[in-house]
């Protein structure tokens, strides 16, 4: 079952960032969940995010959560004079539960939006959801509404916004990505893909996530294999339809995790 829970602003008084509260349920103790107020750029957009907090022993999940998660999904239809929201997802954690691999935060996330006006003198009303997993033993589908109004000018850059901003994965040429080649093989009930990615070591074991610019396409947990500058990656790509499909090279994004840095890595040439 779907629930609802509260949603508050930091800073309801700020001249440009109000939010509206919703009804609480028996999970609101497990997440708390409020709109931090941002910035104005030069060009109009507006640099906000939300702020999770989780009780001890309580986890949420990434973009892409893996296996044992559930992906969060936002919903904007609810907004007015909104162009489109850009989210920037933090370097996440890596998570064994049961034999099974999640991938996703703990204790506190703080998720920067740049939110994008049709209008850019007028202000925004940012109203949706969010649809996310939060998880102890076992996980419960929680729904957060979004309600701010962003009508101000700009405002010093708040500095948990920046940090966040600052946590995201590396991107490949940062991090000395020299090439990523993948070679796609038919597979059991799919596609079988190898990639081989030369780049350095970012640190203890490496993880890897595979998306594709596809949501239909479900893609197996990868496993990696480190030989010297070259790191090998292999999943397994299946259609939910259960029907062929072809993948799109330039769409394949791969973020490879290690404990001292993470590495945003788009797209892959032939092998």
């Amino acid at each position: 079952m779907i629930r609802t829970l509260a949603l508050c602003a930091l800073a309801a008084t700020s001249p440009w960032l109000a939010a509206t509260t919703v009804a609480a349920n028996p999970y609101d103790t497990k997440v708390q969940a409020s709109v931090l107020t941002g910035w104005k750029t030069a060009n109009g957009d507006h640099v906000t995010a939300l702020k999770l907090q989780l009780e001890p022993g309580w986890k949420t999940y990434w973009r892409s959560p893996g296996d044992a998660g559930i992906p969060p999904e936002f919903d904007w239809r609810g907004s007015t004079n909104l162009q489109g929201v850009a989210l920037h997802w933090p370097t996440p954690h890596v998570f064994t539960q049961n034999g099974m691999r999640s991938v996703g935060y703990k204790r506190e996330i703080v998720l920067p939006l740049t939110v994008r006006p049709q209008d850019r003198g007028q202000p925004v009303t940012l109203h949706g959801t969010l649809q996310i997993g939060i998880c102890e033993e076992i996980c419960v589908p929680v729904t957060l509404d979004i309600s701010a109004m962003l009508n101000g000018s700009a405002t010093p850059k708040n500095p948990a916004i920046t940090a966040a901003l600052r946590d995201q994965p590396m991107t490949a040429r940062k991090a000395g990505v020299q090439n990523a080649s993948c070679r796609i093989t038919p597979g059991a009930n799919g596609l079988h893909i190898r990639a081989a990615v030369t780049m350095p070591a970012t640190g203890g074991p490496e993880h890897a996530v595979m998306e594709t610019a596809d949501p239909q396409v479900w893609v197996s947990e990868p496993t990696t294999r480190r030989d010297g500058n070259t790191l090998w990656i292999e999943a397994d790509l299946e259609h939910v339809s259960g029907q062929p499909f072809a993948l799109e090279r330039a769409g394949l994004r791969m973020t490879v995790l290690g404990t001292q840095r993470a590495v945003d890595i788009q797209g892959c040439t032939a092998e």
